[in-house]
């Protein structure tokens, strides 16, 4: 009875620790109504590091005051041209311009504004430009969503026209220039966009002399400033091909030195483009828009230093870090999964020859120096990307060549990553590099996320903020990376337990997991948490052996259910404006308008799938492990067989990761980080398993065996209850032989001191030479195999039939029930029984 209770007891721990992780959400703040008026100054390009007390005095003084952050200014355009960024800011949600332009350019042609009656202007393009948004884009933005939520609105210069318009074009009103005292124009609406100009240049003196223009703009709009008002500064757009972080200022009553940051960012110094609309709704007090902003209102957040100058130097080495990781990130990320290819590529013959064959005949095995050296590079290998992240540590990104510092960087971390997996205790071991790896992993992942994933953001192997995907928490290969890690620790620890235990050690590890990946503290990545939670119950339902049947399928989907159920009914029931993903879409599919975020997901995954290094080195793995692990001479299904834990984890492990990047709308992105985990470990231990292939263990004392039978079977899908042909060792077919060969019962052979039994003498001198030679290649010497007249325990891990913790004599209550439900095996004519004496 209880232990069919096991899977559903399990099945709620899981449920609640997934909804316990995702439903609570950090606390950042109320906005509220603060300023009667607000004045947005846009500066096309301007970035932090045009900003100085010589060049820039105003804004200088204004930072000192007011809160400061870093700007990205994602458009739906790549890269965001000047008017894309006003026509963003206008609308709240990302929008583009649809005017012609070159490949990864800008608009020729400059907006055209009329101004029929003197007070207001009008856009003519107006029209054709909501319906390139409404119908050509799958944002359904709606421009001017901005002024039409307040009654009056001023705009100065032609960029802050094309956001102050309407969505029929009329812009309330509109001065081409700052007039000579513009307090009045300012002060007759709420809400006022001034366009400062740009800041652009080949040169850094050219830089300097616009950004001193937009300087002195800024100081008249200042002095003009209405009473109690908010006044915003951005760097609006870009201004050439490459993505950057701009400035973001806010200066008014509550925004007194501190940091900018919003919902939408989730870390302090953040903001997006799109949280200026709703920024200044919620500052004035004015209701959100019916159609939801895809920004969110910004607040200023305590942690600011006192001088500025030292404030300043954070967001103005971010965008120079995240600059540098654009084009470092493009050929590491080539590099690995080249690197990975080619050796897998050379692990194909060493997999073909590390079976150590016992007959006279046959290839001669790898020379162990060889294979020692392999082993090693498939260690460094799955310790690529944990080393690339750890590598933000260092500044690479200040260096003169900050390709050439963080190559050199990363080098020495998995050189030292590799040394400290080698000198380990239990590398000798089948599973002790998988076991090193896969902590090493988790540990430097998890550690960053507990610390507010300071080296994911704009790091090589993390996500860049200028992009506008992410800012916080855990991104699309630290996911990979990490669940991997989780689940593979997970399912190491467990295979040195008893097999009763190992679903409960899946679960409270793999549940630490889900908290972490899914709390809106630490990895606030609601969409992986729900594919490890997938992931870690078809691990748990299998980790304790047999197959995947029906009724463990059943639990594992859902427990899945039950946790993207309960948290989307906990989403949902939050206000519009606190939505997570999910509670966004779920609303959407309420309102008819869910196929678009559908549409957008799609999209993302082509391109994705298209574009991304790591789609080819997920398909790379898959290739090698359908095509060479999981054959008979592949030895992964060897692995299986002796360690279903290990089964369990790497079946979790690819279930996870498929389903986390395809709802993520990063297609095979999650999984070719996976990939370059597990597939090297993968391949290290089936080495090592084909390596002691032809070995044989005596069974324990007082372990009865059946006719016919071998040594008694483990755990795995090979294994049998009644001592019938399966054997029961470790390979697929159950023998401990290259064929499943096993010890025929009556044969008499003296355990060695280490546990192994000696391989049978023949009537060939010169093939038992060559036995002893392959003996003697062993980390353990010729010693295995002289023959001892004292029994001994068999090893566990040099054994073909490796001893779980839980064996004893008495047969598994689990697998007789699980056998009983298989048609009785053929039973063979037992061979002669002859004594067999060792030399």
């Amino acid at each position: 009875m209880l232990r069919r209770l096991v899977p559903a007891l399990l099945t709620l721990v899981v449920v609640a620790l997934g909804i316990a992780a995702l439903a609570a959400r950090p606390d950042r703040g109320t906005p509220h109504r603060t300023a009667d008026f607000v004045v947005v100054a846009g500066v096309a390009g301007l970035r932090w590091e045009d900003v100085d007390p010589q060049t820039t005095p105003t804004l200088w003084r204004m930072a000192e005051r007011g809160s400061i952050g870093s700007l990205s200014v994602r458009s739906a355009h790549r890269p965001t041209c000047p008017v894309d960024g006003w026509l963003t800011l206008g609308a709240g949600s990302f929008a583009a311009w649809n005017g012609s332009r070159q490949a990864d350019g800008c608009p020729a042609a400059p907006v055209s504004v009329e101004q029929p009656d003197g007070i207001g202007a009008n856009l003519p393009d107006q029209e054709s430009v909501v319906h390139y948004n409404q119908e050509q884009l799958p944002w359904d933005t709606m421009p001017g969503s901005l002024s039409e939520s307040v009654r009056c609105s001023v705009a100065v210069g032609p960029g802050a026209a094309v956001a102050a318009a309407r969505p029929f074009g009329r812009v309330d009103r509109y001065a081409a220039a700052l007039p000579a005292d513009p307090a009045g124009l300012l002060g007759s609406c709420v809400l006022s966009i001034v366009d400062l100009g740009t800041v652009d240049g080949a040169t850094t003196a050219d830089r300097a002399a616009a950004a001193r223009q937009a300087d002195a703009q800024l100081a008249r709009v200042l002095a003009a400033r209405p009473p109690r008002s908010l006044v915003l500064v951005a760097g609006i757009s870009d201004t050439d091909e490459t993505a950057r972080l701009h400035v973001a200022v806010a200066e008014g009553p509550g925004w007194e030195q501190g940091w900018l940051t919003s919902a939408s960012t989730g870390r302090d110094g953040y903001l997006q483009l799109v949280d200026l609309a709703p920024t200044a709704l919620a500052a004035l007090g004015r209701p959100m828009p019916d159609r939801l902003f895809l920004g969110r209102p910004a607040v200023s957040v305590a942690g600011r230093s006192a001088e500025l100058s030292a404030a300043i130097a954070r967001p103005a080495d971010a965008d120079r870090e995240a600059a540098a990781q654009r084009t470092v990130a493009g050929w590491f990320f080539t590099l690995l999964a080249g690197a990975q290819i080619v050796l897998a590529v050379a692990v194909l013959p060493l997999l073909r020859r590390a079976r150590r064959h016992a007959g006279p005949y046959g290839p001669q095995p790898v020379s162990r120096r060889v294979t020692a050296t392999v082993e090693l590079l498939l260690v460094a290998a799955a310790l690529a990307v944990p080393a690339a992240l750890l590598a933000d540590v260092a500044p690479w990104w200040r260096a003169e060549r900050p390709g050439w510092s963080f190559a050199g960087v990363t080098a020495l971390l998995v050189l030292a990553g590799t040394a400290v997996v080698r000198l380990a205790p239990g590398y000798a071991n089948t599973l002790g590099p998988l076991g090193a790896v896969a902590g090493l992993t988790t540990l430097t992942v998890g550690l960053d996320v507990l610390t507010g994933s300071r080296l994911q953001l704009n790091g090589v192997v993390g996500y860049a903020a200028q992009e506008g995907g992410r800012y916080a928490g855990l991104g699309t290969v630290g996911l990979g990376v990490f669940l991997a890690g989780a689940l593979l620790s997970a399912g190491w620890l467990g295979q040195q337990l008893p097999r009763g235990w190992r679903p409960a050690v899946m679960v409270a590890v793999g549940g630490v997991a889900v908290v972490i990946v899914g709390s809106p503290y630490l990895g606030a990545d609601p969409i992986g948490a729900i594919a490890l939670t997938a992931g870690l119950s078809v691990a748990a339902a299998i980790s304790a052996g047999g197959w995947l049947t029906v009724s463990r399928l059943a639990w594992a989907t859902m427990a899945a259910l039950a946790v993207t159920i309960g948290f989307a009914v906990v989403d949902v029931r939050r206000p519009p404006v606190e939505r997570g993903s999910l509670g966004r879409f779920l609303a959407a599919l309420g309102d008819g308008t869910g196929g678009l975020t559908l549409h957008r997901s799609s999209t993302a995954n082509f391109d994705t799938l298209v574009n991304s290094p790591l789609t080819l080195l997920a398909l790379a793995g898959a290739l090698l492990v359908w095509f060479a692990l999981l054959q008979p001479w592949g030895g992964l299904m060897r692995l299986f067989g002796i360690y279903p834990a290990i089964r369990a984890a790497i079946g979790g492990t690819a279930v996870a990761a498929v389903i986390g990047g395809v709802l993520g709308g990063s297609a095979l992105d999650v999984a070719g980080a996976a990939v370059a985990v597990v597939v090297p470990m993968a391949a290290l231990a089936s080495l090592r398993v084909l390596d002691h292939s032809a070995d044989r263990t005596l069974p324990a004392a007082g372990r009865p065996r059946g006719d016919g039978s071998g040594v008694a079977g483990d755990d795995g899908p090979g294994a049998t209850g009644e001592g019938g042909t399966g054997g029961g060792g470790d390979g697929p077919t159950g023998g401990g032989g290259p064929s499943g060969a096993s010890v025929v019962a009556g044969d008499t052979l003296p355990a060695a001191p280490g546990g192994t039994a000696p391989r049978r003498p023949t009537a060939d001198p010169a093939e038992d030479a060559t036995n002893a030679g392959r003996a003697a290649d062993r980390p353990d010497g010729p010693a295995a195999v002289a023959p001892d007249p004292s029994p001994a325990a068999p090893d566990p891990e040099d054994s073909a039939v490796t001893a779980d913790p839980d064996r004893t004599a008495a047969p598994d209550p689990e697998h007789s029930a699980a056998d009983a439900d298989r048609p009785p095996a053929p039973r063979q004519a037992a061979r002669p029984s002859r004594q067999v004496t060792a030399p």
